[in-house]
């Protein structure tokens, strides 16, 4: 950094803001303890101003452009900045207050026109264009190579050739998106948390355990409510839905879900439908016929047309499942007098079938599935039997609450990598769903390691007990995790491109590829003990599970496809599109495209629809079946090859983890895989072709 930007920063700062300099922790990781929303917002101020005048450096130089003096220039720059936006953003998806919320609906029109500053200067664009003509004679490495090429696409695509009048339009419309999806994220945690069902009488909660009882107690204690609270989680489908035998009560969580954020004070209906009109006007004004066609044309996708022959592919197959499925079902819940069988009624009646049929009572899995011994024993041990790494607790470094629990990482050789956090229970104040994101990336450049963190959201146990998992928060856990061993396994030069910075289609990969972990045989006979009496989960019950795999397939791809072609409806619309009313647009969107079912509604809907309104996957909801097309034909891969061996895992770690964005994505699954991708063994897992 220069003389002149140091100086703005320091004078920008308050002396005792402890986001000013290099965190002194190990690998960098913030001090929790000392740092106040207050420094955040004031951090994230001055680091603005200060990569501001660090590009007025690049801008104003007399040399010419260089890839140095351009180029590396840019990946230097916004040291502060990155700190607290790290530190601000992580906090605002896991502890969330008023107070916070005000701060990030203030930042978030500064920080959009900073982006565009920084992606929109015309001189900029000019040193970058001027660098990009001549990287193949300037005697780069490929990934200065790929660097350059970056910059410079990701410039082109936000607008950086357009005249000055259209430019001030595009900062415009960025701004006011920017306003828009904090307005969408905000209005769906309130509506959420507003949206918890109130129970009075223990007996309605029939079906769950009594830790599962003792739970929503507490939930409605913690919020100084008498009785029973079942708080909702992101998707339309809740957990409880499988076990609560009161079938009114599991109507009322269904319609609490399905209806969350959709009016009062709250209603995203109106909040989506501006986003999207919103992002049509920009992908127009950038030259594109649709938003979807922005986001495709850096996508390894690389069409809507290739996004379509997939989708539509699976619409038959998979409407067709459902149905048969439906049929099943409605059989069981006639037994019990349910002659209409609802949405809510599918999960608790597809339960039944799959003990009845495979005896397999997911709910009584949960003593086998500890969260500290799934963690340790099994997410942990797979990962050192594939790549060498291993775990350390350090319970001397604080987390930014206390749940969050900090582990040092290590490689084969005892080299330091990294630190892990693991966010795992639900509370107030943190966002729906599950995620990982970083606080501090890998670079070689800037000398950093990385420090992940998982964030779950699993209902906390009563005092002094175990917590407990579902299978399907087994699962969870083991893809989240696939996405932070992108991020410990990172070994890249620029920061552009460290751990997760790959396309969008292409980073649910190797999070997918994770989850076989789950259920390989020496990983889960080594951590599914029952809690109690450490005894293994039976033999039998493991190989019904498996013989259970395809039963509701059809459900889960079907209300997947429906939240997918509901993301790509909403974004290829045009600035003429009449949308009339959200929930209209809804209907006739999934009616069109033949996925419109009232016993399987879409995974999201539009007004908690946070994906794709108030995150990173607008036009991308695709990606996670795209994505699965590589996983499965991966696994088929390692499976080929002996499955859990450190062999195969330093070739999926060398070839395609470390690398992060400095290759060619798909090249990278061809330096593994050996070929292109076949998508025979995802439509055989998903049960759309013959086994």
């Amino acid at each position: 950094m220069s003389a002149e930007p140091a100086a703005a920063l320091s004078a920008a700062l308050s002396a005792d803001n402890p986001l000013s300099a290099e965190s002194p922790l190990p690998y960098r990781l913030p001090p929790f303890a000392d740092v106040t929303l207050e420094h955040c917002r004031e951090a994230i101020l001055a680091g603005m101003a200060g990569q501001r005048a660090e590009l007025a450096a690049i801008t104003g130089s007399a040399e010419p452009p260089t890839f140095e003096n351009t180029v590396v220039a840019l990946e230097r720059s916004g040291a502060l900045l990155r700190r607290a936006e790290a530190v601000f953003g992580n906090l605002a998806s896991s502890l969330s207050t008023p107070r916070l919320r005000e701060i990030e609906r203030e930042l978030a029109p500064l920080e959009a026109a900073h982006a565009d500053a920084l992606r929109l200067d015309p001189v900029l664009f000019a040193r970058i264009d001027a660098v990009h003509e001549a990287r193949h004679a300037a005697g780069l490495d490929a990934e200065a190579v790929r660097l350059v090429e970056r910059h410079h696409l990701d410039r082109v695509l936000a607008g950086a050739r357009l005249d000055d009048a259209c430019r001030a339009r595009l900062s415009e419309l960025n701004r006011e998106l920017s306003e828009l999806s904090t307005q969408f994220g905000q209005n769906l945690q309130l509506a959420t948390e507003a949206a918890a069902v109130r129970v009075a009488d223990a007996a309605e909660l029939d079906g769950l355990s009594g830790e599962e009882v003792a739970s929503a107690a507490r939930a409605a204690a913690d919020r100084g409510l008498e009785g029973y609270l079942l708080p909702l989680l992101l998707p339309t489908g809740q957990p409880v839905l499988a076990k609560l035998r009161d079938r009114e009560l599991r109507r009322r969580v269904f319609e609490a879900s399905a209806g969350r954020a959709s009016a009062g004070e709250h209603d995203n209906g109106p909040v989506a439908a501006r986003i999207a009109r919103v992002r049509a006007e920009r992908a127009r004004l950038l030259g594109f016929a649709t938003h979807a066609d922005l986001v495709l044309a850096d996508q390894t996708a690389g069409s809507t047309a290739a996004v379509d022959a997939m989708l539509s592919s699976m619409v038959g197959p998979s409407t067709a499942n459902a149905r048969a499925e439906a049929e099943v079902l409605a059989e069981v819940a006639a037994r019990d007098g349910v002659t209409d069988l609802a949405a809510w009624d599918w999960a608790f009646y597809s339960e039944r079938v799959r003990a009845e049929r495979y005896s397999v009572d997911r709910a009584a899995l949960r003593p086998w599935f500890e969260l500290d011994r799934v963690l340790v024993d099994g997410v942990f041990r797979a990962a050192e039997l594939l790549y060498g790494f291993r775990f350390t607790a350090r319970p001397d470094l604080a987390g930014y609450h206390p749940d969050v629990r900090v582990w040092e990482v290590t490689g084969p050789d005892g080299a330091e990598v990294g630190l892990y956090l693991g966010d795992f229970l639900a509370r107030e104040g943190k966002r729906g769903g599950a995620w990982m994101s970083s606080f501090v990336t890998q670079s070689r450049l800037l000398g950093t390691r990385p420090v992940v963190v998982n964030n779950l959201n699993v209902a906390p146990a009563p005092e002094g007990r175990p917590t407990l998992l579902t299978l399907d928060e087994v699962d969870t856990l083991f893809h989240e995790f696939g996405h932070a061993l992108h991020g410990l396994s990172s070994a890249v030069t620029y920061p552009r491109f460290a751990g997760t910075a790959v396309p969008r289609d292409f980073v649910e990969f190797p999070s997918q590829v994770n989850e076989m972990w789950a259920t390989w045989p020496e990983v889960l006979a080594h951590y599914a003990r029952h809690v109690e009496t450490g005894e293994p989960l039976p033999a039998d019950v493991v190989a019904a599970i498996e013989a259970a795999r395809l039963w509701g397939e059809g459900f889960a791809t079907l209300e997947y496809l429906a939240a997918t072609l509901l993301d790509q409806a909403w974004h290829r619309i045009t600035p003429e599109t009449e949308i009339g009313d959200p929930a209209e647009f809804e209907r006739r969107a999934l009616e069109e495209a033949g996925v419109a079912s009232d016993l399987v509604p879409p995974r999201y809907r539009t007004t908690y629809f946070q994906h794709v309104f108030a995150g990173g996957y607008a036009a991308g909801y695709y990606s996670y079946i795209w994505s699965e097309v590589l996983d499965a034909d991966t696994v088929e891969w390692f499976r080929e090859h002996g499955g859990l061996r450190r062999e195969n895992g330093d070739v999926f770690r060398e070839r395609l983890l470390a690398v992060g964005g400095s290759v060619d994505p798909l090249e990278a699954f061809r330096a593994v895989r050996g070929r292109d991708a076949d998508p025979g063994p995802l439509l055989r897992r998903r049960g759309l072709a013959p086994a």
